[in-house]
């Protein structure tokens, strides 16, 4: 019916990125509020103020929803600026790493991990890995080149179980311990473990 409140060519109807972001972000809202387990794709289409239709055209499932949903809402660790001390280094890492930990998006997920089935899990530990713990091993390894560079790390600090101490300790410490990770926390971390362990 032409004019109608149905018409497809409704002034202000939101397309494409705009859309998705709505989608998106009202199942992140959904994941906090509810949780996985009550979060339906109706109630993110209403969140998103939307049609059901518009939701299952670019996810099939609640699954490939979510997933998105968690992977752009995690925030990036970015770059870490040359502070001239691996120590001073690696607290910051230590922070940024804390921050997309703590984040909606970050909480969310670690609360979908824990109500959702063995099955499903397994594909959100792609999104871990993707958005935390690959960037975070990335960066300190990219810490210590530089640390040896400058002469403030031995020359033999580049196993492979280097990276993994601080993604393994924040998220052993905040998950199984329930650990806040405050800055006292981080930087005995830095200066009891990281520091002995890279020194020259």
């Amino acid at each position: 019916m032409v004019g109608s409140r149905w018409s497809s060519a409704s002034p202000g109807r939101r397309r494409g990125p705009e859309l998705e972001r709505a989608i998106l972000d009202a199942a992140l809202e959904q994941l906090s509020t509810v949780g996985w387990n009550a979060l339906t794709m109706e109630g993110v289409a209403a969140g998103a103020q939307t049609g059901k239709a518009a939701l299952y055209r670019r996810w099939p499932s609640k699954a490939d929803l979510v997933a998105d949903a968690l992977r752009s809402g995690l925030p990036l660790i970015g770059e870490i600026p040359d502070s001239g001390s691996i120590r001073e280094d690696l607290c910051l890492l230590c922070l940024r790493t804390r921050e997309v930990m703590y984040s909606r998006a970050g909480q969310a997920l670690w609360s979908v991990l824990h109500e959702c089935d063995h099955m499903t899990a397994e594909r959100f530990h792609g999104v871990i890995w993707s958005g935390l713990q690959e960037p975070a091993q990335r960066l300190i390894r990219e810490l210590v080149l530089r640390g040896i560079e400058r002469g403030d790390v031995r020359p033999d600090a580049t196993g492979p179980f280097v990276v993994d101490v601080i993604p393994a300790m924040l998220m052993y410490r905040a998950k199984v311990c329930g650990s806040e990770w405050g800055d006292s926390d981080i930087a005995a971390l830095i200066d009891e473990v990281m520091v002995p362990l890279l020194r020259v």
